[in-house]
């Protein structure tokens, strides 16, 4: 899925609300896997958040990294590094708003599932 976002702190923040929204589903996925194995509530969270950012961040995350860390010589090696990257002049924001959004997604997800299983342990349904 090939997304158009924006250049900018927009494009940042439209990358961060994909993140949450990614934290959020993968951690519904996280809650059911968990409640049928007998997992408690923190490996879910545990595991939700790090399936998270690594789905929600990864790709701006390497290549923060390879940036960090290859040495470009010369200006085509840089030039060829820095094609394939979206808006490399806001890579470090959208890496740290992409991790926060997933956290986010993760925390609304756990309070949402957690409050409806509270709900349904105070009735006594299953």
């Amino acid at each position: 899925m090939n997304l158009v976002l924006h250049y900018g702190l927009l494009g940042s923040l439209e990358a961060a609300l994909i993140a949450l929204a990614v934290g959020f589903a993968v951690f519904a996925l996280w809650w059911q896997v968990c409640r049928r194995t007998g997992l408690s509530h923190g490996h879910a969270v545990g595991w939700a958040s790090l399936a998270a950012i690594a789905i929600s961040a990864g790709v701006d995350s390497w290549n923060l990294f390879y940036l960090g860390m290859v040495q470009l010589e010369s200006p085509l090696y840089a030039k060829l590094a820095l094609s394939g990257i979206h808006d490399p002049d806001q890579l470090g924001t959208r890496v740290v708003l992409e991790v926060v959004g997933a956290l986010i997604g993760v925390g609304l997800g756990w309070t949402v599932f957690s409050s409806r299983q509270a709900s349904t342990d105070a009735t006594g349904r299953s």
